[in-house]
Protein backbone atom coordinates (compact mmCIF):
# COMPACT_ATOMS: atom_id res chain seq x y z
CA UNK A 1 0.00 0.00 0.00
CA UNK A 2 3.03 2.68 1.05
CA UNK A 3 4.06 1.87 -2.37
CA UNK A 4 1.35 2.70 -4.43
CA UNK A 5 1.10 6.18 -2.21
CA UNK A 6 4.96 6.85 -2.95
CA UNK A 7 4.27 6.25 -6.87
CA UNK A 8 0.76 8.21 -6.95
CA UNK A 9 2.58 10.56 -5.24
CA UNK A 10 5.72 10.89 -7.59
CA UNK A 11 3.00 10.89 -10.41
CA UNK A 12 1.48 13.93 -8.99
CA UNK A 13 4.81 15.89 -8.71
CA UNK A 14 5.87 15.16 -11.55
CA UNK A 15 2.94 16.12 -13.82
CA UNK A 16 2.09 19.18 -11.51
CA UNK A 17 5.54 20.31 -12.29
CA UNK A 18 5.70 19.67 -15.94
CA UNK A 19 4.88 23.27 -17.06
CA UNK A 20 6.73 24.68 -14.84
CA UNK A 21 9.90 26.93 -16.82
CA UNK A 22 13.34 26.12 -15.01
CA UNK A 23 15.20 28.79 -13.25
CA UNK A 24 17.90 30.26 -15.64
CA UNK A 25 20.77 32.34 -15.22
CA UNK A 26 18.85 34.79 -17.60
CA UNK A 27 16.37 34.90 -15.37
CA UNK A 28 18.46 36.05 -12.59
CA UNK A 29 20.66 38.51 -15.01
CA UNK A 30 18.96 39.38 -17.88
CA UNK A 31 20.99 39.40 -20.70
CA UNK A 32 20.83 43.03 -22.62
CA UNK A 33 21.33 42.85 -26.65
CA UNK A 34 23.18 45.29 -28.48
CA UNK A 35 21.02 47.66 -30.59
CA UNK A 36 21.79 46.59 -34.18
CA UNK A 37 20.61 48.62 -37.47
CA UNK A 38 20.91 47.98 -41.65
CA UNK A 39 21.79 50.25 -44.23
CA UNK A 40 21.20 49.30 -47.66
CA UNK A 41 22.01 51.51 -50.16
CA UNK A 42 22.45 51.97 -53.91
CA UNK A 43 24.42 53.17 -56.75
CA UNK A 44 23.07 55.01 -59.69
CA UNK A 45 19.34 55.56 -60.49
CA UNK A 46 19.91 57.02 -63.87
CA UNK A 47 16.71 57.64 -66.23
CA UNK A 48 17.48 57.63 -69.87
CA UNK A 49 14.80 58.83 -72.34
CA UNK A 50 14.28 55.42 -73.44
CA UNK A 51 13.01 54.60 -69.76
CA UNK A 52 10.29 57.20 -69.99
CA UNK A 53 8.86 56.90 -73.30
CA UNK A 54 8.19 53.10 -72.64
CA UNK A 55 6.62 53.70 -68.76
CA UNK A 56 4.12 56.40 -70.18
CA UNK A 57 0.79 55.22 -69.41
CA UNK A 58 -1.74 58.05 -70.59
CA UNK A 59 -0.82 61.49 -69.61
CA UNK A 60 1.40 60.07 -66.57
CA UNK A 61 4.24 57.80 -66.00
CA UNK A 62 4.26 54.66 -63.57
CA UNK A 63 7.48 53.15 -62.77
CA UNK A 64 6.48 50.77 -60.02
CA UNK A 65 7.34 47.92 -61.68
CA UNK A 66 10.99 48.21 -62.52
CA UNK A 67 11.94 48.59 -58.12
CA UNK A 68 9.00 45.31 -58.08
CA UNK A 69 11.86 42.46 -57.61
CA UNK A 70 14.15 44.26 -54.83
CA UNK A 71 11.87 46.45 -53.15
CA UNK A 72 11.27 43.32 -50.10
CA UNK A 73 14.93 44.13 -49.90
CA UNK A 74 14.92 47.68 -49.68
CA UNK A 75 12.00 47.96 -47.25
CA UNK A 76 13.28 45.05 -45.13
CA UNK A 77 16.52 47.26 -44.38
CA UNK A 78 16.37 49.99 -41.19
CA UNK A 79 17.16 52.68 -43.85
CA UNK A 80 17.74 52.74 -47.64
CA UNK A 81 19.70 55.28 -49.45
CA UNK A 82 19.48 56.01 -53.43
CA UNK A 83 22.05 57.91 -55.43
CA UNK A 84 18.80 60.00 -57.44
CA UNK A 85 21.48 60.89 -60.57
CA UNK A 86 18.81 62.54 -62.79
CA UNK A 87 16.79 65.71 -60.94
CA UNK A 88 12.99 65.70 -61.44
CA UNK A 89 12.36 69.23 -62.57
CA UNK A 90 8.78 68.90 -63.71
CA UNK A 91 6.88 68.76 -66.92
CA UNK A 92 7.49 72.51 -67.73
CA UNK A 93 11.24 71.20 -68.25
CA UNK A 94 10.44 68.88 -70.58
CA UNK A 95 11.42 65.35 -70.15
CA UNK A 96 14.82 64.39 -70.95
CA UNK A 97 17.93 61.89 -70.87
CA UNK A 98 21.08 61.98 -71.70
CA UNK A 99 22.92 64.32 -71.74
CA UNK A 100 20.80 66.53 -69.86
CA UNK A 101 18.14 65.13 -67.45
CA UNK A 102 15.49 65.58 -66.69
CA UNK A 103 13.02 62.57 -64.98
CA UNK A 104 9.01 62.86 -64.37
CA UNK A 105 8.17 63.70 -60.63
CA UNK A 106 5.92 60.54 -60.24
CA UNK A 107 9.25 58.62 -59.76
CA UNK A 108 9.84 60.35 -56.02
CA UNK A 109 6.85 58.76 -54.61
CA UNK A 110 7.80 55.69 -56.86
CA UNK A 111 10.88 55.70 -54.69
CA UNK A 112 9.23 56.15 -51.15
CA UNK A 113 6.84 53.61 -51.94
CA UNK A 114 9.69 51.28 -52.68
CA UNK A 115 11.13 52.13 -49.29
CA UNK A 116 14.06 54.50 -49.71
CA UNK A 117 14.87 56.92 -47.01
CA UNK A 118 17.94 59.14 -47.71
CA UNK A 119 18.23 60.19 -51.39
CA UNK A 120 21.70 61.97 -52.54
CA UNK A 121 21.35 64.83 -54.95
CA UNK A 122 25.09 65.73 -55.11
CA UNK A 123 25.90 64.70 -58.60
CA UNK A 124 27.10 64.96 -61.80
CA UNK A 125 23.67 66.15 -62.83
CA UNK A 126 22.38 68.18 -59.87
CA UNK A 127 22.77 71.65 -62.41
CA UNK A 128 21.19 69.88 -65.45
CA UNK A 129 18.09 72.09 -65.77
CA UNK A 130 19.76 75.00 -63.85
CA UNK A 131 19.00 76.29 -60.40
CA UNK A 132 15.43 76.19 -61.02
CA UNK A 133 15.45 72.85 -61.81
CA UNK A 134 17.11 72.11 -58.56
CA UNK A 135 15.03 73.94 -56.78
CA UNK A 136 12.07 72.50 -58.13
CA UNK A 137 13.17 69.29 -57.33
CA UNK A 138 14.09 69.80 -53.45
CA UNK A 139 10.44 71.57 -53.80
CA UNK A 140 9.09 67.61 -54.63
CA UNK A 141 11.05 66.02 -51.77
CA UNK A 142 9.37 68.13 -49.35
CA UNK A 143 6.31 66.87 -50.56
CA UNK A 144 7.22 63.18 -49.52
CA UNK A 145 6.78 61.94 -46.14
CA UNK A 146 10.05 60.31 -44.70
CA UNK A 147 12.19 61.23 -47.10
CA UNK A 148 15.75 62.91 -46.32
CA UNK A 149 17.85 64.74 -48.96
CA UNK A 150 21.60 64.67 -49.34
CA UNK A 151 24.11 67.19 -51.04
CA UNK A 152 21.41 69.48 -52.29
CA UNK A 153 19.67 72.30 -50.25
CA UNK A 154 17.94 75.58 -50.30
CA UNK A 155 19.63 76.51 -47.01
CA UNK A 156 20.66 74.80 -43.56
CA UNK A 157 22.71 72.59 -42.53
CA UNK A 158 24.92 70.17 -45.08
CA UNK A 159 24.65 67.31 -42.82
CA UNK A 160 21.73 65.34 -42.31
CA UNK A 161 21.38 63.12 -39.04
CA UNK A 162 19.29 60.03 -38.21
CA UNK A 163 18.49 58.08 -34.93
CA UNK A 164 16.90 54.78 -35.39
CA UNK A 165 17.10 52.06 -32.99
CA UNK A 166 18.96 53.65 -30.60
CA UNK A 167 21.44 54.22 -33.23
CA UNK A 168 22.40 57.25 -34.54
CA UNK A 169 24.04 57.71 -37.41
CA UNK A 170 25.48 61.21 -39.39
CA UNK A 171 25.50 61.78 -43.27
CA UNK A 172 27.33 63.82 -45.30
CA UNK A 173 27.07 63.78 -49.17
CA UNK A 174 29.77 65.47 -52.11
CA UNK A 175 29.92 65.61 -55.49
CA UNK A 176 32.99 66.17 -57.84
CA UNK A 177 31.68 67.64 -60.80
CA UNK A 178 28.87 69.46 -62.14
CA UNK A 179 29.41 68.79 -65.44
CA UNK A 180 30.78 72.28 -66.58
CA UNK A 181 27.80 74.41 -65.22
CA UNK A 182 28.84 76.99 -61.97
CA UNK A 183 26.61 76.81 -59.06
CA UNK A 184 24.77 80.19 -58.61
CA UNK A 185 26.61 83.24 -57.68
CA UNK A 186 23.72 83.81 -54.98
CA UNK A 187 23.54 80.21 -53.95
CA UNK A 188 27.10 78.95 -53.60
CA UNK A 189 25.97 75.81 -51.41
CA UNK A 190 23.23 74.66 -52.96
CA UNK A 191 25.26 71.53 -54.08
CA UNK A 192 28.24 70.40 -51.57
CA UNK A 193 31.21 69.89 -53.26
CA UNK A 194 34.60 68.27 -52.92
CA UNK A 195 37.06 70.51 -50.96
CA UNK A 196 38.81 69.44 -48.52
CA UNK A 197 38.97 71.94 -46.33
CA UNK A 198 35.68 72.31 -46.25
CA UNK A 199 34.81 68.45 -45.97
CA UNK A 200 37.33 68.48 -43.16
CA UNK A 201 35.50 70.96 -41.32
CA UNK A 202 32.19 69.17 -41.80
CA UNK A 203 33.14 66.25 -41.26
CA UNK A 204 35.40 67.16 -37.87
CA UNK A 205 32.17 68.98 -36.61
CA UNK A 206 29.66 66.55 -37.10
CA UNK A 207 31.78 63.21 -36.04
CA UNK A 208 30.69 64.06 -32.46
CA UNK A 209 27.36 64.33 -33.06
CA UNK A 210 26.85 60.77 -34.19
CA UNK A 211 27.60 57.03 -33.39
CA UNK A 212 28.60 56.46 -37.27
CA UNK A 213 29.76 59.25 -39.51
CA UNK A 214 28.53 58.33 -43.00
CA UNK A 215 29.76 60.21 -46.59
CA UNK A 216 28.46 59.49 -49.61
CA UNK A 217 30.80 60.25 -52.57
CA UNK A 218 30.37 60.98 -56.10
CA UNK A 219 33.82 60.44 -57.56
CA UNK A 220 36.26 58.65 -59.88
CA UNK A 221 36.14 58.02 -63.65
CA UNK A 222 33.42 56.66 -65.41
CA UNK A 223 33.48 52.89 -66.92
CA UNK A 224 36.63 52.61 -64.80
CA UNK A 225 36.06 48.40 -63.75
CA UNK A 226 36.96 47.13 -59.94
CA UNK A 227 40.10 49.57 -59.42
CA UNK A 228 39.32 53.03 -58.42
CA UNK A 229 41.58 55.67 -59.80
CA UNK A 230 43.87 57.59 -57.59
CA UNK A 231 41.69 60.67 -56.95
CA UNK A 232 38.73 57.91 -55.62
CA UNK A 233 42.03 56.12 -53.36
CA UNK A 234 43.53 59.86 -52.12
CA UNK A 235 40.01 60.87 -50.84
CA UNK A 236 39.14 57.79 -49.03
CA UNK A 237 42.65 58.32 -47.79
CA UNK A 238 41.99 61.49 -46.86
CA UNK A 239 38.44 60.49 -45.00
CA UNK A 240 39.60 57.78 -43.09
CA UNK A 241 41.86 60.46 -41.70
CA UNK A 242 39.06 61.79 -39.92
CA UNK A 243 37.64 59.26 -38.61
CA UNK A 244 34.64 58.30 -41.59
CA UNK A 245 33.54 55.28 -40.60
CA UNK A 246 31.85 54.23 -44.40
CA UNK A 247 31.87 55.63 -47.29
CA UNK A 248 29.00 55.13 -50.08
CA UNK A 249 30.58 55.30 -53.49
CA UNK A 250 29.14 56.02 -57.07
CA UNK A 251 29.36 57.76 -60.65
CA UNK A 252 31.77 55.46 -62.39
CA UNK A 253 28.39 53.25 -63.27
CA UNK A 254 30.37 50.61 -63.13
CA UNK A 255 31.05 47.99 -59.82
CA UNK A 256 34.46 48.94 -57.90
CA UNK A 257 36.03 47.04 -54.98
CA UNK A 258 35.87 47.38 -51.52
CA UNK A 259 38.41 48.28 -49.08
CA UNK A 260 39.26 49.16 -45.35
CA UNK A 261 40.82 51.92 -44.32
CA UNK A 262 43.16 52.11 -41.01
CA UNK A 263 41.86 55.74 -38.96
CA UNK A 264 43.72 57.55 -36.30
CA UNK A 265 41.21 56.42 -33.91
CA UNK A 266 42.49 52.86 -34.09
CA UNK A 267 39.34 51.42 -36.16
CA UNK A 268 38.60 51.50 -39.82
CA UNK A 269 36.92 53.09 -42.72
CA UNK A 270 34.65 50.56 -44.97
CA UNK A 271 34.57 51.93 -48.40
CA UNK A 272 32.60 51.09 -51.17
CA UNK A 273 34.61 52.79 -54.00
CA UNK A 274 31.36 52.28 -56.80
CA UNK A 275 28.18 50.76 -56.42
CA UNK A 276 27.55 51.09 -60.10
CA UNK A 277 24.50 51.37 -61.82
CA UNK A 278 21.44 50.54 -60.14
CA UNK A 279 18.64 51.41 -63.32
CA UNK A 280 19.88 52.65 -66.45
CA UNK A 281 19.54 51.94 -70.18
CA UNK A 282 23.49 51.93 -70.50
CA UNK A 283 24.43 49.45 -73.24
CA UNK A 284 27.72 47.83 -72.29
CA UNK A 285 27.52 44.89 -70.51
CA UNK A 286 29.56 45.67 -67.51
CA UNK A 287 27.43 48.65 -66.60
CA UNK A 288 24.08 46.55 -66.19
CA UNK A 289 25.67 45.22 -63.43
CA UNK A 290 25.28 47.05 -59.86
CA UNK A 291 24.74 45.98 -56.13
CA UNK A 292 23.06 47.02 -53.72
CA UNK A 293 25.45 47.47 -50.65
CA UNK A 294 24.51 45.70 -47.24
CA UNK A 295 25.43 46.69 -43.47
CA UNK A 296 25.18 46.23 -40.18
CA UNK A 297 25.83 49.02 -37.33
CA UNK A 298 26.19 47.27 -34.11
CA UNK A 299 26.12 49.34 -30.70
CA UNK A 300 26.40 47.59 -27.28
CA UNK A 301 23.79 48.80 -24.30
CA UNK A 302 26.04 50.91 -22.52
CA UNK A 303 27.31 52.62 -25.92
CA UNK A 304 30.84 51.39 -24.88
CA UNK A 305 31.18 49.64 -28.12
CA UNK A 306 30.22 50.67 -31.80
CA UNK A 307 31.02 48.37 -34.71
CA UNK A 308 29.71 47.63 -38.40
CA UNK A 309 29.31 44.34 -37.31
CA UNK A 310 28.93 42.98 -40.99
CA UNK A 311 28.79 44.51 -44.83
CA UNK A 312 28.39 42.46 -48.04
CA UNK A 313 27.10 43.10 -51.67
CA UNK A 314 23.88 42.07 -53.48
CA UNK A 315 24.75 41.64 -57.12
CA UNK A 316 22.14 43.97 -59.22
CA UNK A 317 20.94 43.25 -62.90
CA UNK A 318 19.38 45.95 -64.70
CA UNK A 319 17.12 44.11 -67.07
CA UNK A 320 15.63 45.47 -70.38
CA UNK A 321 14.51 43.92 -73.65
CA UNK A 322 14.01 44.62 -77.39
CA UNK A 323 13.00 48.12 -77.88
CA UNK A 324 14.08 49.33 -74.13
CA UNK A 325 10.85 47.62 -73.19
CA UNK A 326 10.63 46.09 -68.79
CA UNK A 327 13.07 47.55 -67.69
CA UNK A 328 13.67 46.30 -64.35
CA UNK A 329 16.17 45.50 -61.21
CA UNK A 330 16.31 41.86 -60.50
CA UNK A 331 19.00 40.63 -57.64
CA UNK A 332 21.64 38.61 -59.13
CA UNK A 333 20.58 35.66 -56.95
CA UNK A 334 16.83 36.03 -58.23
CA UNK A 335 18.41 36.25 -62.36
CA UNK A 336 18.20 33.40 -64.63
CA UNK A 337 19.70 32.66 -68.64
CA UNK A 338 15.50 32.60 -69.27
CA UNK A 339 15.60 36.25 -68.22
CA UNK A 340 18.84 36.71 -69.34
CA UNK A 341 18.34 35.16 -72.98
CA UNK A 342 15.44 37.98 -73.53
CA UNK A 343 18.04 40.76 -72.47
CA UNK A 344 18.43 43.46 -74.96
CA UNK A 345 22.51 43.06 -75.01
CA UNK A 346 22.25 39.55 -75.03
CA UNK A 347 20.71 39.83 -78.48
CA UNK A 348 23.85 42.13 -79.54
CA UNK A 349 26.24 39.66 -77.52
CA UNK A 350 25.67 36.13 -77.94
CA UNK A 351 28.74 35.68 -75.15
CA UNK A 352 26.51 37.21 -72.01
CA UNK A 353 26.34 35.46 -69.47
CA UNK A 354 26.07 34.86 -66.19
CA UNK A 355 29.40 33.66 -65.61
CA UNK A 356 30.43 36.78 -66.97
CA UNK A 357 28.31 38.52 -63.89
CA UNK A 358 30.48 36.01 -61.37
CA UNK A 359 33.57 37.07 -62.71
CA UNK A 360 32.86 40.35 -62.10
CA UNK A 361 31.72 40.16 -58.54
CA UNK A 362 34.43 37.88 -57.02
CA UNK A 363 37.08 40.69 -58.19
CA UNK A 364 35.27 43.11 -55.85
CA UNK A 365 37.32 41.72 -52.43
CA UNK A 366 34.05 41.67 -50.46
CA UNK A 367 31.38 39.31 -49.09
CA UNK A 368 29.16 38.76 -52.09
CA UNK A 369 25.26 38.19 -50.55
CA UNK A 370 23.67 35.55 -52.95
CA UNK A 371 20.22 34.59 -51.29
CA UNK A 372 17.77 36.88 -49.48
CA UNK A 373 19.51 38.10 -46.22
CA UNK A 374 16.65 39.10 -44.03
Amino acid sequence: MKKKIIFLLSAFILFSCSNIKPITLDDEFEIEKPYTLTLIATGDNLFHETIIKTFKQGETYNFESIYSEVKDLIQNADIAFINQETVMAGEKFGYSGYPTFNTPQTLAQTLADTGFDIVNQANNHAMDMGKAGLLATLDLWETIEGITVLGARKSGDHHKIITKNNITLGFLSYAHSLNGIPLPADSPNLVSMNNKNKMAQEIDALRPLCDFLIVSMHWGDEYELVEPVKSQKDLAAFLAEHNVDLIIGHHPHVLQRVEKLPRPDGKETLCFYSLGNFVSNQIEKERILGALMLVTFTKDTNAQTLSISDSGLIPVVCHFEQDYTNTKAYPLYSYNEELLEKHLLRRRDKNLNLAFFNSVVVRLDTKVIMQYPF
